[in-house]
């Protein structure tokens, strides 16, 4: 079972994040070093969902790096399971899984 405590992360400048420890969750192996920008959120919606949500951090993660693999649909489905696992509120993990997955879908056709 994986816990928000295995996520440890150093804050960097403009919004950027840096894993400090291995991240090993199913399959995938989110290397230390690893930088992401958090939730690629819409500004407009930063008052009800910032990009560097403490809840969603841990998503994000694994997200952005599956997606840098180019992985899209395992990336989506992670998102979505870890969630689950976190017990993430669900209207966030709902509206954010419905939004990457269409996104990829306009962006990528899958």
């Amino acid at each position: 079972m994986i816990r928000y405590s295995d996520f440890i992360v150093q804050p960097m400048r403009n919004q950027r994040y840096k894993v400090l420890e291995n991240i090993i969750y199913k399959d995938i192996i989110v290397p230390a070093g690893y930088r992401t920008n958090g939730g690629n959120v819409p500004r407009l919606l930063w008052s009800i969902l910032p990009p560097n949500d403490s809840e969603m951090l841990p998503l994000y993660i694994v997200h952005d790096y599956l997606c840098d693999l180019e992985l899209y649909n395992k990336a989506d489905k992670y998102l979505f399971q870890l969630g689950l696992e976190l017990n993430v509120s669900k209207w966030k993990l709902k509206y954010v899984y419905n939004a990457v997955k269409l996104y990829h879908k306009i962006k990528y056709g899958v």
